[in-house]
């Protein structure tokens, strides 16, 4: 699924793409299946009773199957296409969401260096938590960003609810399409359920240069097990995620975790 030049430059103008079904019905049940067993064996969902999120670590890196996500050839190419094929994979979340998020970008990087791929796992609608993105915020010139307006304050700011702050759009989504956006991107979700289910994968640019290593280093310190004081017991990664990797997927692999280890040798994997 190699991305068109139309394609990259919604993405370079706007900071994101919706890719409908990127995965068969056999493919999304399965990864269905391998969340529900990880949220529930290592994410405490359990425990989850709705008045407020349940969030877990590195969601795809606790069985082979949910692993291979990274191995798979239209991941490759969605996130290749934008960031580069040999991009760093830098784990991300599971949740079951529970309520309104605010607006916000999850970095301010002034650049296109990382992006959240988000799948959602239950059909979600402008009124059911779907994601909700304002095309164009990633750009330093931005309004939102020139001006130092909050969106989520639009109601005290304009009279206008932060779900209808203007300009913005509603993602919906079925399980199986996958989103993928800049995180300098402004986005929320409003009026959704108390568990929608939901994982991201961060992914950054490789860094090629000095000036790319020292934002690596920055990004790493704060979007990492380590910057979050977690042992996975075996440093940037859950182990099943290095222990099925082949050379292929290694090459998402191995700056991150020189980094990490550089960064947080208490937590480095004992070789």
């Amino acid at each position: 699924m190699k991305l068109s030049q139309a394609q990259v430059n919604f993405f370079n103008t706007f900071g994101y793409l919706a890719i409908k079904q990127l995965f068969s019905p056999a493919e999304t049940a399965k990864i269905i299946e391998g969340f529900e067993w990880s949220i529930q064996n290592r994410g405490q969902g359990q425990m989850h009773d709705g008045s407020k999120r349940t969030m877990f670590g590195g969601p795809i890196e606790h069985t082979p199957e949910m692993c291979a996500i990274l191995d798979h050839p239209d991941i490759l190419d969605l996130i290749g296409g934008v960031i580069g094929d040999d991009f760093n994979y830098c784990s991300g979340d599971g949740n079951y969401y529970s309520g309104d998020t605010r607006w916000h970008p999850d970095g301010n990087w002034g650049q296109l260096f990382a992006v959240k791929v988000a799948f959602y796992l239950d059909p979600v609608t402008r009124d059911t938590g779907c994601l909700r993105v304002i095309p164009g915020s990633q750009r330093p010139d931005h309004f939102v960003r020139t001006e130092k307006i909050n969106p989520s304050q639009s109601m005290e700011l304009f009279g206008v609810p932060p779900s209808e702050f203007p300009g913005n759009v509603p993602l919906e989504s079925n399980p199986g399409d996958v989103l993928i956006f800049n995180h300098d991107l402004y986005h929320a979700a409003y009026g959704g359920s108390q568990r929608r289910r939901m994982f991201t994968m961060n992914c950054t640019r490789r860094a090629k240069n000095p000036e790319d290593l020292a934002t690596a280093h920055k990004y790493l310190s704060i979007h990492s097990a380590g910057g979050g004081n977690f042992d996975t017991g075996a440093g940037m990664y859950f182990p099943t995620m290095i222990d099925t990797a082949s050379e292929k997927r290694m090459v998402h692999l191995e700056q991150p975790i020189a980094i990490h280890d550089e960064l947080f040798p208490q937590f480095a994997r004992k070789r």
